[in-house]
């Protein structure tokens, strides 16, 4: 971890001593963002790639945010209070075939949004199922991402799913799919064992420690 020093003991190991979580914010469609004080990092997938189990992994919860057994019932976009220092905010899923075409088009405009009106949002996470090729889908959110100014930092999911000898030639797959810009960060992970959590970890600490020193 990229801490030392007393002054930063909540953030050194933060899976192990997280004091507090909860689900702070919810917006809708029609809902205005909130004017939140603190630090937000967006994760954005398709349906089923994930991205609550990964939330919840990072929050040192089991089931704080909602899997679903339905993909594409997550419409709204979840703001999540990590121990009132930053906010954790789950995107959306997107792809799932059977939500209707105007209903996409709805849940994209709102994630288009928060992207382009949020004043605290720092980072944007992308899931990628680490086992198949970027779909179009994931293409078009990429390409997304990069217009509204940020560079996505891609998580590979799904990491259990594949030997490890495998491992470099899938993220290579992965890259060449999105055509992701020089110097993207993408960091494997597995729901069941959790490597690539304290990668995570270290650079939500880092965007952290740039914030204590403005």
């Amino acid at each position: 971890m990229l801490c030392c020093g007393r002054q930063k003991v909540e953030r050194c190991g933060i899976e192990m001593i997280i004091k507090n979580v909860s689900l702070e914010t919810v917006c809708g469609i029609t809902s205005k963002l909130p004017e939140n004080e603190h630090m937000e990092f967006a994760f954005a997938g398709k349906s089923n790639v994930g991205k609550s189990s990964l939330i919840n992994g990072l929050m040192n919860r089991k089931a704080l945010a909602r899997t679903s057994a339905q993909p594409g019932k997550t419409q709204t976009i979840n703001f999540y209070n990590v121990n009132d220092q930053m906010y954790l905010v789950d995107l959306p899923g997107y792809g799932y075939a059977k939500v209707s075409e105007q209903e996409k088009a709805k849940w994209g405009k709102m994630i288009e949004n928060y992207l382009h009106k949020s004043k605290q949002l720092k980072a944007v996470f992308l899931l990628i199922d680490i086992r198949h090729e970027p779909s179009g889908n994931d293409r078009m959110m990429y390409e997304w991402i990069l217009n509204q100014g940020f560079e996505p930092i891609i998580i590979a999911t799904k990491l259990d799913k594949i030997n490890r000898s495998q491992i470099q030639r899938h993220i290579k797959m992965i890259k060449d799919g999105l055509k992701v810009v020089k110097n993207t960060i993408v960091i494997p992970y597995s729901a069941q064992t959790k490597q690539g959590r304290e990668e995570i970890y270290e650079l939500l600490d880092s965007y952290l420690e740039q914030e204590e020193q403005i």
